[in-house]
């Protein structure tokens, strides 16, 4: 569930984002959001194009 928000925010902004970032715009802790980021990449619908900043994949 929360996968799905922060996936759609990242692919919706279209840029890199913090963490923090993406927790402010969605409303979620921090940690859920690292969490879910984690689980993202790992899946390999998100990407870390420099340190601290998260992306969605483009296909």
């Amino acid at each position: 569930m929360n996968e799905e928000k922060v996936l759609a925010l990242l692919k919706a902004q279209g840029v890199p984002m913090k963490s923090g970032e993406v927790a402010d715009a969605i409303g979620l802790p921090k940690a859920e959001v690292d969490k879910a980021i984690k689980n993202l990449v790992k899946e390999g619908k998100a990407e870390s194009p420099k340190r601290c900043y998260y992306a969605a994949v483009k296909k």
